[in-house]
């Protein structure tokens, strides 16, 4: 029997509080905590002056940069970041932490909890509706590195016609070299990962000022009626301007995202002292030049002056992967979280960091990752066709965001229906307007995220439907665990020096691969622990709530061990911790039996056949348990059996 991480918190199992331990926790300096949230939080959206005001005034989805377009746009530009940044993530969302982790999948499982009874089909449309939302941010994750890195090394094109064939290869050769040195961990790197993107802001800034100096005009922007004026103008096309405008915000959902690590004070202080005045700049600059340029093709360099480019591109190369490497440990981050919630097959989790939790480092994505970001840069070429694809993702989780949101308002801070709807309608005005506006590139790029989600979100439900029907007949399969000792009572079998360890999934009866065992060796150790590891719906579980077990005498114990959903078992750890409970094993001699089955797949209505050929290809591939609960390999026996499914 493969071993799965537990469905999250039965309803006849009480909730384990959580103790969360980020950063802001533990009494660290504000100041240090703002500057390592410039390069983690704000790297997305910190690159996106590279192509976002481009995109706007560029065929087919932007327009003439006349001055009256330009102040339509910064308009536009000023009132997202506002409305949607300052108030709806910063202001609300970053509210609804749980246990101190922010994101969809942490949000998911904050609602997820049995507050109310009548839970029921809308609570499984909310799950698949979360489950949507990442599978989304991994479409993002893909474009994210590409279309940053690219557009990056595109500054060298603008210096000289003579780099243009080399700016794809340069882009593949820097994302390719990025991934490679991931498996050597992000603590080297992290450290200065908020220097360089503080150096970057305020490269940005630098650019744009003297721009916004000569052409004061363009803080004209700010008043709102340049953007009614807009749509008014240019009617359904101005509208579509939109899918280029939310580039500028396409950072917004890995700010929530990223919100553990950091806490809520450091993410805003970073953002209203440094990351909002320097993009407003920027983007003010790129404005005020075009008034006087209106033919540059790539606004955001052709303000920097001629012997200051080449600076700025690394500058900007070196921004590109802060912020690519943002969203790849996001990735590893999202993907540990599906897999301890039951929605992910086992995956190698290797730490990189013997002082820090959160930093781990997941080979399998990280080679899918490599593989669709350089296949992104070879099929697409250009950062321009690139944007087309981007933007889809990210406005569809910002509005899945939105939607979580209204019923943690309801069930967990019992907001008024008017309180909380009204907020939410105001937040999917945005959300849905934007996502709308993106839905039209869905045939020159757009396609790509939803491919990947679709896929992803396949994945995600088969598996834990699959775990789900499989745990059920392997439920039905077992014994009554005091019927099984009151049998050994009076039969006696031998029993051998040492402690064999059962891991299950299930919480009660025995196991089948204990009976197999006992079936075919006809003896049994001195000590026998049944262990089954669930993952409760917070980040991490306090160490004194880690372990529930119960001794029901003659060498038997049943042992539950509770893990966050950001947290991976140890179970040798365990079992160390259970000493002072009275549980003593040494590890010298204790055994660790796990179960891997063999999948025989039968026709009827538990579950569509396609799904059935996917979860046993998913069964196969997955992790041994052995490596995932970190067991001693040379103390480790497997024992197959055949189900049906």
């Amino acid at each position: 029997m493969t071993i799965q991480p537990a469905a999250p918190v039965p309803e006849n199992i009480p909730t384990v509080t959580g103790t969360h331990t980020a950063a802001h926790a533990r009494g660290a300096d504000l100041r240090k905590l703002a500057l390592g949230a410039l390069g983690v939080v704000y790297g997305d959206i910190g690159t996106s002056p590279l192509y976002a005001i481009r995109e706007c005034v560029t065929a087919p989805h932007g327009v003439g940069p006349t001055p009256d377009n330009i102040l339509g746009i910064l308009s536009l530009v000023f009132w997202s970041l506002t409305l949607v940044i300052s108030i709806k993530y910063l202001l609300f969302v970053t509210r609804a932490d749980n246990q101190g982790e922010g994101g969809v999948l942490a949000l998911l499982a904050l609602v997820a909890r049995p507050a109310r009874s009548d839970a029921g089909k809308r609570a499984l449309g909310l799950a698949f509706l979360g489950l949507f939302g990442a599978a989304l941010l991994y479409g993002d994750g893909m474009i994210t590195p590409a279309i940053s890195v690219l557009s990056a090394v595109e500054g060298l094109a603008v210096a000289t016609k003579t780099f243009n064939p080399v700016v794809v290869p340069l882009t593949c050769a820097i994302l390719i070299a990025l991934f490679l040195v991931q498996k050597r961990g992000t603590g080297g790197i992290g450290t200065v990962f908020g220097a360089v993107t503080f150096i970057w802001f305020g490269a940005i800034a630098a650019a744009g000022l003297p721009h916004v100096i000569r052409h004061p005009e363009v803080l004209h922007a700010i008043n709102p009626i340049h953007a009614f004026r807009f749509f008014a103008h240019h009617g359904v096309h101005g509208f579509l301007v939109l899918g280029s405008v939310v580039l500028c915000i396409t950072g917004g959902e890995a700010l929530y995202a990223d919100m553990g690590h950091f806490g809520r004070r450091a993410i805003k202080v970073a953002w209203y002292a440094v990351v909002f005045p320097a993009l407003l700049i920027n983007y003010f600059g790129q404005g005020a030049l075009l008034l006087e340029h209106p033919e540059a093709t790539n606004p955001f360099y052709a303000m920097v002056p001629s012997g200051w480019l080449y600076p700025m591109v690394a500058i900007a190369t070196i921004a590109a992967v802060v912020a690519s490497q943002a969203l790849i440990s996001g990735a590893f981050s999202l993907t540990r979280q599906a897999i301890q919630l039951g929605y992910a097959p086992r995956m190698t989790i290797v730490h990189t960091s013997g002082k820090t939790e959160g930093q781990i480092y997941i080979p399998e994505v990280n080679g899918l990752l490599m593989v669709s970001c350089v296949l992104l840069v070879l099929g697409f070429q250009e950062s321009g066709r690139l944007a087309h694809a981007y933007g889809i993702a990210v406005t569809g989780t910002m509005a899945i965001t939105s939607v979580l949101f209204f019923f943690v308002a309801r069930e967990r801070w019992n907001w008024s229906v008017w309180r909380a709807g009204g907020l939410v309608a105001l937040f999917l005005l945005f959300d849905l307007a934007f996502f709308a506006a993106c839905v039209t590139k869905i045939a020159s790029g757009g396609w790509f995220p939803l491919v990947i989600a679709t896929g992803v979100f396949a994945v995600m439900t088969t598996w834990k439907r699959g775990r789900g029907v499989l745990g059920a007949k392997i439920s039905s399969q077992t014994l009554p665990i005091e019927l099984f000792i009151a049998d050994v009572e009076r039969s006696k079998p031998p029993r051998v020096k040492g402690t064999a360890v059962f891991l299950t999934s299930t919480r009660r009866g025995i196991p089948n691969v204990l009976l197999h065992h006992f079936k075919h060796n006809k003896v049994l150790h001195e000590q026998v622990v049944i262990l089954c590891i669930a993952t409760d719906t917070v980040p991490e579980v306090a160490e004194g709530q880690r372990i529930h077990f119960k001794n029901f005498g003659y060498g038997f114990w049943a042992m539950t061990a509770h893990y966050g959903f950001m947290e991976t078992p140890d179970v040798p750890e365990l079992l160390r911790l259970c000493v002072r409970d009275g549980l003593k094993v040494n590890s010298g001699d204790t055994s660790y039996y796990v179960g891997r089955e063999t999948l025989v797949l039968v026709r009827d209505r538990n579950l569509s056949f396609w799904r059935k050929r996917l979860f046993r290809f998913l069964s196969r591939n997955s992790r041994a348990a052995s490596d995932f609960f970190a067991l001693p390999p040379n103390r480790v026996v497997e024992i197959g059996t055949q189900i049906e499914l």
